[in-house]
């Protein structure tokens, strides 16, 4: 193979010596009954050069094009879609970042694990060459997967929003309030019957994609044993289990990226005003590339930079995004430092990089601990500045340049309640009693909303002394909204409807106030409201934080779901699972759950008046802590392979509809003795 791979890279003996350092037959992929991968070898960088090799396996295209955009080279590929993010790459100077971060910042072994997992997938890409989406984008570099990751960031602290807005002329930002997210709690043995730790690892992503979680047990003799999931490219675990601890992520929304109005001189559209004197905008040229039809055609587009960092010149002004994601490129590294600590003191010492700019964390422990945290880098921030809005970009006073530290963040130890937990909520509602965290400094801008989730949870928890593992995972499992609704709009309208008033909606009206509030696929209440919802939601001008459906548009509402109803499939008593559906390939599923329940789906149009799940209910993993070991079980979307050619491609989806959990082990002799297929990455 490294002959082989020489030949592929055709121009570097450095690429040869990277091939050369991995002997593929050292690294071993099990693959068990589900086709999940469990890789491995002596050490870490042979694991991640398994995992890439793996990953590749099952999911080819969607890692290339993670990396393509990384690489600044998606419009080489997509055409015009692609080159929008080549231009944030090349705005936003990720790849000058890098190369100035890469050799101080990063760790040594953290850039042995890079250079594995990139000699994993260039070996792939040289074995197959037919399934290379772009020549040029091989071999991939680790310097490559640091930029993707940078981006991936900078889009999570909403660099992308953020520049959409200033184009369409929405400063200041406004807030997303559709409810879509994740859930994540934990409980030790003061909440527990059985006196053990639980914990419940359910992020909501989209169900296919870049973001879409692909499950994976990495294990080598230096110490790296974990089960979860991660995204396309990503050389280690995001979130899991290892046999001492693990976490859960879930997105949160403290202020993590500030926009600022650059003052420009009059006379001179590329000198704006700082502390009184006029200061010079930093221009460059980014070239990009863009395919054509079957040609790729060059461009340049201008790219500014002033104090604050990335700058923008609109017909409305100039404006600046400043954002701590865009200055760090440890994000990665971190994650893997989680995926090898031992308990709580390493984990809270890796906290302490504060490299990932964002996301909720649930923690939970062998030794009986939990924890929670709404982690980011948050800006130290002038009070005296209204920071939810568009800043003055002239003076000194609005250009931070120091973090909060760790301690200073919303944060739960070991609460007396004996749990933690978060649905992308308010993180000073993150257990109950008096142990929640208080607010300290309102420029860090943290959520303080609760969700139909977070309502639900804790109705459901009020019920119990202490939980069962069952009843554990009937909370996780819930399909049913709370008592009272939490939607950012007001619908109780909708609810207090009288029939005999509106003949020609009664059915629907009745259909509404006899419904029990469960997401099942079977209940015909549950259709109606997707259709509802669906309707709503898709009108900005009714879906926002301060809106309450009035009696006229509740009734305008219903009209028009009739006609739909009505129009696509002639009669208006449909169960949610005639109209949501989990599709894959030739496959289709009636599809259980609804928007914001704690087992939720969220949908987009697909055909004749059907929608299918596009996001919700994703990866789930759920643990016990136990004195001989983690238990551990999981369930993903589909299954284990993107390839349409794979018995995995929907083995899950029956199990996934039913709430059905497979058994996973990170016992080594288990996992062989019970394996599928053992091969090496060749």
């Amino acid at each position: 193979m490294p002959v082989r791979f020489l030949l592929f890279c055709g121009l570097s003996f450095a690429c040869f010596f990277a091939s050369a350092q991995f002997d593929a037959a050292n690294i071993d992929i099990v693959r068990d009954q589900w086709g999940v991968p469990h890789i491995f070898g002596k050490t870490d960088p042979e694991v991640a050069y398994g995992l890439a090799w793996a990953h590749a396996e099952d999911d080819f295209a969607t890692i290339q094009q993670s990396l393509l955009a990384g690489k600044a080279m998606l419009a080489q590929y997509q055409g015009k879609k692609g080159a929008q993010i080549d231009y944030i790459i090349h705005l936003l100077r990720i790849p000058e970042l890098v190369e100035e971060k890469y050799e101080s910042d990063l760790g040594p072994a953290f850039k042995k694990l890079l250079e594995g997992y990139c000699a994993g997938l260039n070996a792939y890409a040289a074995a197959h060459p037919k399934e290379i989406l772009l020549k040029k984008a091989f071999p991939v570099t680790p310097k490559d997967m640091v930029q993707y990751s940078v981006l991936q960031l900078c889009v999570l602290s909403g660099a992308d929003n953020a520049l959409a807005s200033i184009f369409n002329g929405k400063v200041p930002l406004l807030e997303n309030f559709k409810t879509a997210g994740s859930n994540a709690f934990a409980f030790n043995s003061k909440k527990t019957t059985d006196g053990q730790v639980y914990l419940n690892i359910n992020a909501h992503q989209p169900l296919e994609g870049p973001v879409a979680f692909y499950e994976a047990h990495l294990n080598s003799e230096e110490g790296w044993n974990i089960l979860g999931a991660n995204f396309p490219g990503a050389p280690c675990i995001l979130h899991g289990v290892n046999e001492n601890l693990g976490w859960a992520h879930t997105v949160n929304a403290p202020d993590k990226l500030d926009i600022y109005q650059l003052e420009i001189n009059p006379s001179n559209k590329l000198e704006y005003r700082f502390d009184g004197k006029w200061e010079q905008l930093e221009e460059r040229t980014a070239p990009l590339k863009v395919k054509l039809g079957a040609i790729r055609v060059g461009v340049k587009r201008k790219v500014y930079w002033s104090k604050y960092g990335p700058t923008l010149i609109t017909e409305r002004g100039t404006f600046s995004i400043r954002m701590p994601a865009q200055m760090d490129i440890r994000g990665l590294e971190q994650w893997y430092r989680f995926n090898k600590a031992k308990n709580f003191t390493e984990f809270k010492s890796v906290l302490e990089m504060l490299a990932i700019p964002g996301y909720n964390i649930v923690y939970a422990d062998r030794y009986d601990t939990i924890y929670y945290i709404s982690n980011g880098r948050i800006p130290i921030r002038d009070a005296k500045y209204n920071w939810k809005s568009t800043l003055p970009g002239n003076t000194s006073a609005t250009l931070w340049n120091q973090l909060h530290p760790l301690k200073e963040l919303p944060q739960v130890l070991q609460p007396g309640s004996g749990f933690v937990f978060n649905t992308n909520h308010s993180p000073f509602h993150s257990t109950e009693g008096p142990d929640n965290p208080v607010i300290k400094d309102v420029t860090m801008g943290y959520e303080t909303l609760e969700n139909n989730r977070s309502k639900r949870f804790s109705e459901m928890l009020s019920a119990y002394d202490k939980v069962s593992f069952e009843n554990f995972r009937k909370i996780k499992f819930d399909r049913q909204y709370p008592a009272k609704f939490a939607f950012p709009t007001g619908i109780d309208s909708l609810f207090l409807l009288q029939a005999s008033e509106y003949p020609d909606v009664a059915e629907l009206i009745a259909q509404l106030q006899q419904w029990d509030k469960s997401a099942s696929a079977e209940s015909v209440g549950a259709g109606t409201f997707f259709l509802v919802y669906a309707t709503v939601t898709r009108n900005p001008t009714l879906y926002n934080r301060y809106s309450i459906l009035t009696q006229t548009q509740s009734v305008a509402i219903l009209r028009s779901v009739k006609a739909a109803m009505l129009q696509n499939f002639g009669r208006t008593n449909l169960q949610l699972g005639e109209i949501q559906k989990l599709v894959r390939g030739d496959k289709e599923l009636p599809l259980p759950g609804l928007p914001d329940v704690l087992a939720p789906m969220y949908a987009v149009p697909y055909k004749n008046g059907m929608w299918k799940g596009t996001q919700g209910d994703a990866y789930v993993e759920l643990v016990r802590f136990t004195k001989d070991g983690p238990i551990i079980e999981s369930i993903n979307t589909y299954g284990a392979s993107s390839r349409k050619e794979s018995p995995h491609y929907t083995d899950q989806m029956e199990m996934y509809t039913r709430q059905q959990t497979k058994t996973m082990t990170l016992d080594k002799k288990e996992v062989y003795k019970t394996a599928a297929r053992v091969y090496h990455p060749q």
